[in-house]
């Protein structure tokens, strides 16, 4: 059995080191521009270069997250980025967004591409559908147990999983998070969250109810191995490099020793927590214990002493790769030393002819004093053969230098592991086609219970745990209701039940699926439903809307960080659709924000008494907006090439509804709305 692997976070070089000399395997890095972690120092691209120049000499590799949604207009600088990652011998790249990946595939074919945690994956559909689109590695949502893990390892065992071990915990579900892009434009799925989820915010006696603990569930490396997990990721791009040093050796310190030492787990939550860490989701236990913050004792634990000190622990190499040396010393000739370390073989020569002694002859105890002499180096010497001659002359410093000479030989020849092929692509080829359009109107709904003239509309969608009156439905679809179903946006831990409704659906005569995730655009696909993407599926880009079509979804709704100006400008190689009226849903949430059911806490009130209704659904929460969408057609006309839907969460009866139908039939204003972000945007990240 493989080792599992010690993923480490690296907002910039200094924390590479860190993480390298405290022992990580593999480092993750991000560029100034397309990277979730926009606010780290992170890397151009002469600093990429000599990252990944350092950490392959020391046998580590690079992860560089690509991990952000991509505009049109952004595209082809983002596959420069790609190009120049490849050309530097990056290892693998983090991504986010689905366009993109076509696009690599066709660029880089041989670069190993890794799903990052902003997909939302958390079932074994899900894993499945990115392994077959040729993702090597999914990196899983923080959210899982074990036992959600190894279901999803025996489902897709070719697909490596990475799973989080160490670090921050956001409340919400990775990348279907709007909270912060809805309050003040700062997109968490372009790398900007302002974290609005640390400030006060109360849900019965919970005074920072979207604020969890930061993850502390080390201990769990060893049995995360057994489960068939490929790699331990530890959290924190934007944290100064020795917290990742402290999280670096504590992972390493669990995985081969099965516990951390008390000096080590001291330096760990003295340099940053939340009042503590929680193993909450991995041992399947979510609840009040889960929820933390900072507080005043967590911040000067962090004092310069304690920096200093774990400072001084990384300072030299950690040595960890070994060498074979063969030393040769025969009179006459010059001396030699071959060095390999099993994959790359160097041989290192003197200038000069061995001469006879004419005192004291090289002997092979003295050779070996100074060729076991690595230093600060990350290499040790795993065995040393030699052939001397009786009567060789050499000095110490020759040897010497003949070593140093060799291993950097050896430092260079260890830097580049890959030489990818690097492909030439035409972006305005890509969309080349007829665009497909439909300016219909759709509605999505909790229940059966809703106003008889969405009857005219192109499509209801409900929610599947309100398709379970058979006889209403049956009723409803013989009368000629377009009804299609909604599948969930979250399935922990019930995604073979979700299958199982499913096909009882397509069974009963349901042929349309509305999915927010790839997990529920593959079941319905196997299961032969039209399926249309939903807004959790992040599409905000052409090119994302051209591997839909070709992967067999036959309409989108776009992302809800989208403005209209991007919109109208979109190749539409499938009929698109925006929300035009809806509390729309800023999260999903595993754990409650009152640390236990929501159903008698139904709202979170956040510092200016804003109150955001909180909808319980199958094994989850989301936490709708504040105010609805509204987007009349008279006032932001999008042409006929665009869809209207319509989300119906908090009009909790058939009358209301109607009411709500009513004015936006006659273009009557509502007395509180939003635009969104359909005007304003998202902010610009740096660099981009």
């Amino acid at each position: 059995m493989n080792k599992i692997e010690i993923l480490s976070p690296a907002g910039g070089f200094d924390s590479v080191i860190a993480a390298v000399h405290s022992g990580a395997d593999a480092v993750y890095v991000g560029f100034k521009r397309f990277s979730a972690r926009a606010s780290a120092h992170n890397f151009d691209d002469e600093e990429l270069r000599k990252c990944i120049r350092f950490c392959h000499q020391r046998g580590v590799k690079v992860h560089l997250a690509l991990n952000t949604l991509i505009f049109d207009e952004e595209m082809e600088q983002a596959l420069d980025l790609v190009r120049t990652a490849a050309s530097a011998d990056v290892d693998a790249l983090i991504i986010q967004d689905l366009g993109l990946v076509s696009l690599i595939k066709q660029t880089v074919p041989d670069l190993p591409l890794h799903a990052s945690t902003q997909l939302s994956v958390h079932t074994p559909y899900g894993a499945k559908a990115l392994y077959e689109m040729g993702f090597e590695r999914v990196v899983l949502s923080r959210e899982l147990s074990l036992a959600e893990i190894k279901e999803i390892h025996e489902f897709v065992p070719e697909a490596e999983l990475e799973v989080f071990v160490h670090g921050a915990l956001c409340m919400c579900l990775s990348g279907q998070c709007y909270f912060s892009a809805m309050l003040g434009g700062r997109s968490a799925n372009r790398g900007m969250c302002a974290q609005p989820c640390r400030l006060p915010m109360r849900c019965g006696d919970n005074d920072h109810a979207l604020s969890l603990k930061d993850n502390g569930s080390l201990l769990y490396l060893q049995k995360l191995q057994e489960l068939g997990v490929a790699s331990a990721k530890i959290e924190g791009r934007m944290k100064r490099p020795e917290y990742v040093a402290a999280a670096t050796l504590a992972a390493r310190e669990a995985r081969d020793l099965g516990l951390i030492n008390e000096k080590t787990a001291d330096r760990l939550q003295s340099v940053f927590s939340r009042t503590g860490f929680t193993d909450g989701y991995l041992k399947g236990e979510i609840g009040e214990k889960m929820f933390g913050f900072r507080q005043k004792s967590d911040v000067i634990s962090a004092d310069s002493k304690l920096l200093k000190e774990i400072r001084s622990a990384y300072k030299d190499e950690y040595q960890r790769v070994p060498l074979d040396l063969h030393f040769t010393a025969q009179t006459g000739e010059k001396m030699r030393l071959t060095v390999t370390d099993g994959t790359h073989t160097v041989t290192a020569e003197s200038e000069e002819n061995v001469e006879k002694a004419l005192h004291l002859p090289l002997s092979e105890e003295r050779a070996a004093q100074s060729l076991k002499k690595t230093g600060n180096t990350p290499y040790f010497i795993n065995n040393i053969t030699m052939n001397i001659a009786p009567d060789a002359a050499a000095s110490a410093a020759s040897v010497n230098a003949l070593r140093r000479n060799a291993l950097e030989s050896l430092d260079v020849s260890r830097e580049i592991c890959h030489n990818y092929e690097i492909k030439p692509i035409d972006l305005s080829q890509i969309l080349i086609g007829k665009e497909k359009t439909s300016k219909e109107d759709r509605a999505i709904v909790k229940t059966l219970d809703f106003p008889e003239s969405m009857r005219k509309m192109g499509m209801i969608f409900v929610d599947l745990f309100g398709l379970e009156d058979e006889k209403k439905l049956s009723r409803l679809l013989k009368e000629g209701y377009p009804i299609g179903v909604e599948a969930p946006r979250a399935t922990f831990g019930n995604e073979k039940e979700v299958y199982s409704r499913l096909k009882a659906l397509k069974q009963s005569g349901i042929d349309h699926l509305l999915a927010h995730n790839i997990a529920a655009v593959y079941m319905g696909k196997e299961l032969g439903f039209t399926v249309h993407a939903g807004f959790g599926m992040n599409i905000a880009n052409s090119y994302t809307l051209r591997w839909a079509a070709d992967y067999g979804i036959t309409s989108a709704q776009l992302s809800i960080e989208m403005e209209l100006r991007r919109i109208e400008r979109l190749h539409k190689a499938i009929p698109v659709a925006v929300i035009r009226y809806g509390y729309f849903p800023l999260m999903i949430t595993r754990n409650y924000p009152s640390g236990k059911s929501c159903k008698n806490n139904p709202y979170l009130q956040d510092r200016k008494n804003e109150r955001f209704l909180i909808s319980y659904r199958e094994g989850y929460c989301e936490i709708d907006n504040c105010v609805p969408i509204l987007l009349p057609k008279e006032e932001f006309p999008l042409g006929e090439s665009v869809m209207s839907d319509f989300l119906f969460t908090e009009e909790n009866s058939v009358e209301n509804m109607e009411k709500t139908l009513e004015k936006l039939r006659e273009n009557r204003d509502f007395e509180r709305k939003t635009h969104g972000l359909y005007l304003r945007g998202v902010k610009k990240p740096t660099g981009i």
